[in-house]
């Protein structure tokens, strides 16, 4: 399922994730999945949260640089080669994969990856004609 992704810049500095976080959990908001990549002097925090339009709100009311995007949410087989399998189904339909991370469900006791692709919509269609039943 195509779904929201919160991308938030963050300054590398001491405190600052506990500072984001601390925001978003004082707002009664859930944070579901987390990726962060950094620099020297800066990171990219992702996120993946139960109300991303009132996230992008709250943060961007607290001078928080803040974009939403689309991602796709795929459920993955949680066993050996599960990821790969969806890898594999992407590449052989010339889908590329900007960036990827995962959680684990325990609503569900499922495994998903949260994938990035500028093909999202005909990611989705594939995955679900090859039996990923994306969420």
């Amino acid at each position: 399922m195509i779904t929201k992704q919160i991308s938030i810049f963050v300054e590398n500095r001491h405190g600052r994730l506990a500072e984001i976080t601390d925001i978003i959990g004082k707002n009664k908001i859930n944070i579901r999945a987390v990726s962060i990549a950094d620099t020297t002097d800066f990171g990219i925090l992702r996120i993946i949260v139960d109300d991303p339009d009132n996230a992008v709100n709250i943060l961007a009311e607290n001078n928080i640089t803040v974009s939403l995007t689309s991602v796709l949410s795929v459920p993955v087989n949680d066993n050996p080669g599960g990821l790969a399998e969806v890898l594999n189904v992407l590449a052989a339909n010339d889908i590329t994969v900007d960036y990827m991370y995962a959680y684990i469900s325990h609503a569900d006791d499922r495994a998903y990856v949260i994938l990035r692709t500028e093909k999202e919509a005909e990611a989705e269609e594939i995955l679900e004609k090859n039996g990923f039943a994306v969420k």
